[in-house]
This record gives C-alpha cells, structure tokens and sequence, in this order.
C-alpha cells in the first residue's frame, strides 16, 4: 500500500511543497525598489505584518468573516443534507447532482452573479421596488454583510454534501428507538443526531472555514476598497507593489493562523464529542 502512495506523495511534495518552501526562503528576503528582492534572512517582514494595526485590521476582519460564514453555513446547510440522506429514489442522485453544480462554476463566476444580484439595480432591489415595498435601491453591495453573504452561498454545497454522507451512514433506525422511548424531534436531534453526526460536522466547518480564510474573489468584487481581507492584501504585495518578500511573509501569516484555528476548533469539539 505504501509504494502505490508514494509516486503521488512525491509528485503533491514536489509540485506543492517546494514552491512553499521557495515562498518561505522570500518571506525573509529583504524588498528593493530597483532590483525588487534581495536577499537576507530577517524578520522584518513578518514583524511588519504583526505589529502594523492596518494588517492587524485586516486579519481579524478575515477571521470574524470566515468564523461568521461557517457558523451560518452549519446552521443553513444541516436542514438541506438532512433531507438529502434521507431521501430516497431516483430523485436522491437528481438533486445531489443539483447541489454539486454550482461548484462546476468558477468562484469568480459565482461572485459575478452575486455582483448583479445585490446591486442597485440588480434582482433584490428592483424585486422590492416593483413590489413597493421600498422606494429607494438599498445599499447591499459593497458592505461586510455582502461579502457574508455570498461567501455563505458560495460554500454552502461543501457543507451540504459533506453533512448529507455522514447523515446517511447513521441509521434511521437510531431516531425511531429515540421516538419510540418519548424523545420529541428536538430532543431526538440534540441528543442523537447531532453528537452522531459531529464528526461530519467537523470536516465541514473545517473545509468551509479554510475556503472562507483564503477568499479572494467575492471581498474584492462585492467588499469594495473599503473592506480588505488576507487573500487580496498578498496579491495586492504580490502584483501591485512588487515586494515579494512583504507579501510571502503575509500568505505565510494566513496560512499559520488558519491552521493554528482549524487545529483549535478541531480540538474543542473532539473533547466535547468525547465527553459526550
């Protein structure tokens, strides 16, 4: 088993490893408006992007975004993947094929459409302003709530299809003891259904919470210049202002508060799960 795994660890060790590696090297290089890079080994970089309360700004924004739209993600999807992993019939493979088909898009397509959407003549407000219910186009675009929401939408099918394989593999016979020893359906669902299907729960809200971290598309188009998020700072460092090494040393930052909050998260809630 370990000599078919290793042709593929080698060729993810080389095309993904040693290029982060090479980024890694460039975060302590030294930025030089004529010659772009030059090289050292100081902390400079990441010292900046710590202690500059503009970046401090903008990695907490990126977390309390990627916290929000996992949270709503979890409680919007488990509804739908519920459905799912009961469902029975030819329509079960339908509307699972259905919930996949919106990742067959790019996520720039995606925030595009979320883009027409929310604007001020887009779906929403000329939908009220026909039915009267408003007189002037609400401001949704270009605001957190926007960025929210589309990013919601926009991984809302990774949470779905996560939950609804981890559901189906709990047998349905497990809520009917529950029912038939008095448990009503909100009792039956914190109690059974819920500690069963934590474990899903868990790689969803892991998957949704790295996907929102590293968002790019969706708070550039739909955020405005005003609202600022990890991704978009590097690529801002990286093309616009040509300081590789300022910019590797943020991407660097994302990546270890990512998984230091990925671990943390994963943690608490094995415990709990656990001791429950």
């Amino acid at each position: 088993m370990a000599k078919l795994v290793l042709p593929a660890g080698l060729l993810v060790l080389l095309l993904l490893g040693a290029p982060m590696l090479l980024m890694l090297r460039y975060s302590f290089n030294v930025f030089d408006p004529l010659y772009l890079m030059k090289q050292a080994f100081t902390f400079e970089n990441y010292a900046r992007a710590v202690v500059d309360p503009y970046y401090q700004k903008i990695l907490v924004t990126t977390i309390v975004v990627a916290l929000s739209c996992t949270v709503l993600t979890t409680l919007l999807a488990y509804g739908p993947a519920y459905w799912l992993a009961r469902m029975e019939g030819r329509w079960k493979s339908k509307l699972t094929i259905l919930t996949m088909f919106p990742l067959l898009v790019g996520g720039v397509v995606r925030s595009a459409g979320y883009l027409a959407l929310l604007s001020t003549d887009g779906l929403i407000n000329a939908s009220l302003r026909g039915a009267g219910i408003i007189a002037e186009p609400l401001t949704l675009l270009y605001t957190p709530g926007a960025v929210v929401f589309a990013t919601v939408g926009i991984v809302l099918p990774y949470m779905i299809l996560t939950l609804a394989s981890v559901i189906e593999s709990i047998p349905r016979q497990v809520e009917e003891a529950a029912a038939n020893l008095g448990a009503r359906p909100a009792r039956s669902f914190f109690r059974v259904l819920m500690p069963l299907s934590l474990p899903g729960v868990l790689a969803g809200a892991t998957l949704v919470f790295i996907l929102c971290m590293n968002a790019y598309a969706t708070p550039l188009l739909l955020g405005g210049p005003q609202f600022q998020m990890m991704a978009p700072a590097v690529y801002e460092q990286f093309a616009r202002a040509s300081n590789w090494p300022f910019g590797a040393a943020l991407a660097f930052i994302l990546l270890i508060v990512t998984v230091v909050l990925t671990s943390l998260g994963s943690s608490v809630i094995a415990n709990r799960y656990k001791a429950g």
